[in-house]
């Protein structure tokens, strides 16, 4: 499988003018995914976005090209919500669907945690709170490798965690198989030509930055899950 661009200025330069014109979206709302849809397959077209409440409904969600149809999740510590998982698909896809021009390079999920990193940071610029944001700064983002299998995952995992350089690190662990790959002659139709990302959102990137929270959090996918705000 073709290694997915990551983080970094060239990634960054290849983003649509759509993605660099504008801030992402809430974590909350359904424009989060539909804008990491556009991101990661650089498309100006625009997904019909799905929030689950539940997460068995995500975990068996399988989005579409055509209509372009992409499922989204919330996952929150009390009332905060601190990761967005998105499903989305792959560029080769919409380019298959919908002509050449429709999409372009795939990108991979810490592209967008980069963006989300720096947007982060400039809230706390913002408000007045430079410590915190050159703090936010300095966080080190995973270049997380794609996995292939849904059960990869939807496993547990670490969203933050203290490196051995001592310096707060965080995952954004996703999935991508492209539509036009070998996979596709083992794989039914469904599980091809998908990106996945698990993105962890500024309001929980922030609240690592002013210590209102600590790294180390474990992220599941389990039944119970809490997927919205507690009350």
């Amino acid at each position: 499988m073709k290694k997915l661009l990551h983080a970094g200025f060239i990634a960054l330069l290849a983003l649509p003018m759509v993605a660099l014109a504008q801030a992402m979206p809430d974590a909350e709302s359904a424009e989060f995914c539909q804008t990491v849809q556009q991101i990661l397959a650089n498309t100006s077209k625009v997904s019909e976005n799905t929030i689950f409440t539940d997460m068995p409904s995500y975990r068996a969600s399988k989005p579409a090209a055509d209509p372009l149809q992409t499922y989204q999740v919330v996952s929150y510590s009390g009332t905060t919500p601190i990761m967005v998982s998105c499903k989305v698909k792959a560029a080769d896809h919409i380019r298959i669907t919908y002509g050449e021009s429709a999409a372009g390079e795939q990108l991979g999920c810490p592209v967008v945690e980069a963006m989300l990193q720096e947007q982060a940071a400039l809230q706390l610029d913002a408000a007045g709170n430079a410590e915190a944001a050159n703090t936010l700064r300095g966080f080190v983002l995973e270049q997380n490798e794609p996995y292939v299998k849904g059960s990869s995952y939807l496993s547990d995992f670490q969203l933050s965690f203290v490196g051995d350089d001592g310096a707060v690190h965080i995952s954004s662990p996703g999935l991508h198989v492209d539509y036009d790959s070998w996979w596709s002659y083992i794989m039914p139709e469904r599980f091809i030509g998908q990106t996945y990302c698990h993105l962890a959102t500024t309001d929980y990137l922030k609240a690592l930055a002013t210590g209102a929270m600590q790294p180390g959090i474990v992220m599941t996918t389990v039944a119970d899950a809490q997927v919205t705000p507690a009350e």
